[in-house]
């Protein structure tokens, strides 16, 4: 079992920054792909962006790329997810997820049962 516990969301005007933080209770995070799930009103959960356990692989929505960037410490079995020139249609709740796959950052939501809790990132234009 993972728990994952995530924090960093809030209220951002257009064109600013948020950093979410997402920490795992398990001891052997490096063998876990790490991701961030997000859903806005009305709109199906997609994936915003994946880090294999290494960290030498990631996977970001086209509609971020560039402006997203993942990371993860092993050691402090945290993932990160740095984002910049934020948008309103960014707004959402973001969900950290954890996949036991950790060499692929599948897409589908299906391929990860951990999931925290909800962290709410709202964008005002």
């Amino acid at each position: 079992q993972v728990q994952l516990v995530e924090s960093g969301g809030g209220l951002v005007q257009a064109g600013g920054s948020l950093r979410l933080s997402c920490e795992a209770s398990r001891s052997t995070f490096g063998g876990y792909t790490m991701g961030w799930f997000r859903q806005a009103p009305g709109k199906e959960r997609e994936l915003v962006a994946g880090i294999t356990g290494s960290g030498a692989s990631t996977n970001y929505a086209e509609s971020v790329k560039g402006r997203f960037t993942i990371s993860r410490d092993n050691a402090k079995k945290t993932v990160y997810l740095q984002m910049n020139n934020l948008k309103p249609e960014d707004t959402a709740l973001y969900y950290c997820v954890a996949s036991a796959l950790s060499g692929v950052v599948p897409a589908s939501r299906g391929a990860y049962p951990y999931w925290g809790q909800g962290t709410q990132v709202t964008v005002s234009s």
